[in-house]
């Protein structure tokens, strides 16, 4: 991750407040390392930048949200299922033509 993404995500509220040091630098915990690998698995996943500052905002308010959490990570997990569904047809009409290319070589 960027400096410039760390930065952006701290300041939106993506990442709970990172400890800092006597002067001044981020100094990363591991529930802060955490919240950073989370936070790049959902990006990398497609979740918008929104979806991820609501989690987030959920999280900060404790157990009872848990549910929505849930809901949320649900939603992601079925869009990441599509993602991988559609990408398994592409190799696979990749595959295909493959075939007919070395059966002509």
């Amino acid at each position: 991750m960027s400096i410039h993404t760390l930065r952006y995500y701290e300041k939106e509220g993506i990442l709970p407040p990172i400890k800092r040091d006597e002067f001044g630098a981020r100094v990363f915990d591991e529930e802060a390392m955490e919240w950073l690998r989370f936070a790049c698995c959902l990006r990398d996943t497609g979740m918008t930048i929104e979806e991820m500052k609501g989690f987030s905002q959920l999280t900060l308010q404790g157990d009872k949200t848990i549910p929505e959490r849930v809901k949320l990570l649900n939603r992601q997990k079925e869009r990441v299922a599509n993602q991988v569904k559609q990408l398994m047809k592409n190799m696979s009409m990749i595959e295909q033509k493959l075939e007919i290319y070395r059966e002509k070589l």
